[in-house]
């Protein structure tokens, strides 16, 4: 008789399961039954802790925002651009350690209160700053669907860093809009050289808000 003591199943461990699936299968592959047997039980088992597929990328999405918050925090010193652009690269590092990592953030609601932590200090940076709460949430909330849009479409291209899907071959692009010049040669600044365009769109992010809302 065995006397092996399995690690005690709970939403945390199914999570942590669940997102080293992720970059196997992806997102449509991801289903409870293969977790279920990745884990070694029985896929009603994981009815205890998710209703439905959806609670299940809710804890996954906070487990990656939890990970994410383990790094470290931006500069406590630091100016309100310091901080927007520190904490818009370590949400893209984020989504981008997963297949379809933006796609699980998409839409999830959050279980914890590290995000809560989180957006207390960006406010309280940018309305030190001068901007009003609502223009500051406006601020925050913009550069945060920037970061999640850009990192979508970057990964439908390169689901994972060193892939790329077929069809996204810039050469074959500007042969067939050929008759598009401008559209054709726009391929590489679309579909390519993703660090820095990301940098890029921060930058006029940055200097927006600041026009916008009239703070330096």
């Amino acid at each position: 008789m065995s006397t092996e003591r399995r690690t005690p199943l709970d939403r945390r461990r199914v999570a942590d399961t669940a997102l080293g699936l992720l970059n196997e299968v992806g997102l449509d592959g991801l289903t409870l039954r293969a977790i279920a047997r990745e884990l070694d039980v029985k896929a009603p088992a994981l009815y205890w802790h998710f209703k439905d597929k959806q609670a299940l990328l809710d804890e996954m999405a906070t487990e990656m925002y939890r990970r994410m918050t383990a790094q470290g925090s931006p500069d406590p010193d630091g100016t309100w651009q310091e901080w927007l652009l520190a904490a818009n690269r370590g949400l893209r590092t984020a989504l981008l350690a997963y297949r379809d990592g933006a796609k699980v953030f998409s839409g999830s609601r959050f279980t914890g209160m590290e995000h809560a932590e989180h957006m207390e200090e960006g406010l309280r940076r940018f309305t030190a700053a001068g901007m009003t709460l609502a223009e500051a949430a406006r601020a925050l909330n913009t550069s945060y669907l920037y970061t999640l849009g850009f990192v979508t479409e970057e990964q439908g291209v390169q689901p994972l860093p060193g892939e790329r899907r077929e069809g996204f071959d810039l050469e074959e692009r500007a042969r067939r809009m050929a008759g598009f010049p401008l559209a054709a040669r726009a391929g590489a600044e679309i579909f390519g050289h993703y660090d820095q365009h990301f940098e890029e769109g921060l930058a006029l992010l940055v200097a927006g808000i600041e026009t916008r809302y009239g703070v330096r």
